[in-house]
């Protein structure tokens, strides 16, 4: 997938901001919105960590807190939106996590593609400014679809960008255990 190494965990708060933005762009999706509120907030000189895990944990509360704080606010959306889209055609460029990630959500005929498109235009004419992001996980695409009806006839925006979130951060834990080698513990 990718031959890209994470810094050592020790030295990450301290290294450049461009290292900080390369290891964020690996674990979530290229983001300049979640950058910068990482780099300034999170990943600061002065702080220390033993794992990954601690610095994803700390990214989910941030978000979480900023969501809690203004869901309106502008940063929520673009945040979300750097997601691609489940299923994407493939004249879209996935990032090589991406790629992997959503190798099951391939569509064996026009008509399934055709069908997750529909349920991608749908969420996204619901939830306006947001992408449905889940962690896939190795889910089946009919267990995915499936989760996306549940979650636009739920029709919860609030709920919505919580579950992004949450998910931008679960896909995080799994990237960083397979950059690191190590079994996930999610």
């Amino acid at each position: 997938m990718s031959e890209y190494q994470l810094p050592a965990i020790e030295q990450l708060p301290k290294e450049s901001a461009s290292v900080k933005e390369e290891a964020l762009t690996h674990l979530f999706e290229p983001c300049s919105t979640l950058n910068q509120i990482v780099v300034e907030e999170v990943l600061t000189a002065n702080k220390t960590f033993s794992t990954y895990g601690e610095v994803i944990e700390q990214v989910r509360t941030k978000l979480l807190d900023i969501l809690n704080a203004n869901s309106s606010d502008p940063r929520v959306s673009k945040i979300i939106a750097a997601h691609p889209r489940l299923g994407a055609p493939k004249n879209v460029k996935l990032s090589a996590h991406s790629e992997a990630e959503q190798k099951n959500l391939k569509a064996a005929s026009e008509e399934q593609a055709a069908k997750l498109k529909e349920l991608n235009e749908k969420y996204e004419q619901t939830f306006p400014g947001l992408r449905y992001v889940v962690f896939v996980n190795g889910r089946s695409r009919d267990v995915i679809m499936e989760n996306m009806k549940e979650r636009i006839a739920r029709n919860d925006i609030e709920k919505e960008k919580a579950e992004a979130f949450n998910a931008m951060c679960d896909i995080a834990h799994d990237r960083a255990s397979k950059l690191l080698g190590v079994k996930s513990q999610l």
